[in-house]
């Protein structure tokens, strides 16, 4: 009956459809929750795009992904700035001179890098073996203990002796004032929020909501030459060697009678005593007004507590370690040999994805 069953109504599901139906296939879309979208739906609440699975900030340095995108959504100028509180002590994100001269003093860039250095030789670190060690060799120790640890332990569950060093490299440090989070050359929310992007991209696609696939799957798969399929890849094979580990994240979203709460989009909570992760203010990532310009008198936060993935509760982030990694490769030996099936995505692939690279795997999987 279809040429594509497409298993999640994701951003790797939706672009995977819409290239599809481009290109003169047919295609059936189907997802388990009762919305379209997956993790990065908005819902609207008092004329603010709420970010139900955490905030999502699109940006790319791939200038197909931004085209292709700038297809389905007009994107503001929003720039990811957060900031960090340290028990009341406010520091900015990401790392630079504003965070330096608060922690040290210091005024000059050739100030805060000596002292850096100084903290790293301190430290003795010449190869860094895990996360505590390569965030002092990045930061020094101090900012370390202030602003990295505590936070990513609650993040991941684990001491950061016990997590892999890559995990933190990605984090900026910026021997200037810039406080934008990323460097990529494009960034923005889409006016509207995601889940009219994603509307947009399954115009014209049929799409069935809050069905189980892996309940029903033998049904399912006899409607389509290919099932394109974008949930757990463990949980597709019913966990034979057992089950990949994930970090969950539950949220507390409130909406208060209050015009600002934080003042910010995002503040980190960075040490371990605040039993949340960070608190999003969602009117921030449209400037504080609604589609029309206007002010919005009230506003809504979000608390997020992270914490280790039980079946039954949503995966977020892969723990991307060497053994989740070993048994990985077991599944994905298995996906191999898969001849009407296509896995893609963060949970298909147990990979960390950021948006962009989720959209550039489904435009490169897409048929021709």
């Amino acid at each position: 009956m279809y040429d594509y069953l497409i298993v999640g109504a994701g951003l790797y599901g939706a672009v995977f459809a819409q290239q599809a139906k481009e290109r003169g296939k047919s295609v059936l879309v189907i997802d388990r929750r009762p919305h379209i979208a997956g993790n990065v739906y908005t819902e609207t609440v008092e004329g603010i795009h709420v970010h139900r699975y955490g905030a999502h900030i699109f940006h790319t340095n791939d200038r197909e992904v931004w085209t292709y995108v700038n297809r389905f959504a007009e994107f503001n100028r929003f720039t990811n700035s957060p900031v960090a509180n340290y028990k009341g002590e406010l520091y900015s994100l990401p790392f630079n001179m504003y965070t330096f001269n608060k922690m040290w003093g210091v005024v000059t860039p050739a100030e805060a890098a000596a002292e850096i250095e100084r903290q790293r030789r301190e430290a003795g670190i010449t190869k860094p073996r895990n996360l505590e060690e390569q965030a002092i060799s990045l930061v020094g120790r101090d900012i370390y203990e202030k602003l990295v640890k505590g936070y990513t332990e609650k993040q991941w569950g684990r001491p950061c002796t016990e997590l892999p060093a890559f995990i933190i490299r990605r984090l900026p440090v910026r021997l200037t004032f810039d406080n934008n989070y990323f460097s990529a050359l494009y960034q923005g929310i889409p006016v509207g929020g995601y889940t009219k992007m994603v509307e947009n991209m399954l115009d014209g696609v049929e799409v069935r909501l809050g069905v189980d696939y892996l309940k029903d799957r033998e049904a399912l798969d006899a409607l389509a030459s290919m099932t394109v399929y974008t949930g757990a890849i463990d949980a597709f094979y019913d966990y034979r060697f057992g089950p990949l580990e994930y970090r969950s994240v539950r949220f507390e979203t409130e909406l208060l009678d209050v015009p600002n709460f934080q003042g910010n989009a995002a503040v980190n909570y960075t040490d371990r005593e605040t039993p949340w992760t960070r608190i999003i203010e969602h009117k921030w990532f449209q400037f504080g007004r609604d589609g029309d310009g206007n002010e919005l008198p009230r506003t809504v936060i979000s608390r997020e507590y992270s914490s280790e993935w039980k079946p039954g509760e949503e995966p977020y982030y892969p723990v991307n370690d060497a053994k989740n990694a070993a048994l990985y490769e077991q599944y994905r030996a298995l996906a191999e040999g898969e001849r009407r099936v296509i896995f893609g995505g963060r949970l298909g692939e147990y990979k960390y994805y950021d948006m962009d690279q989720v959209i550039a795997a489904a435009l490169h999987r897409a048929p021709d």
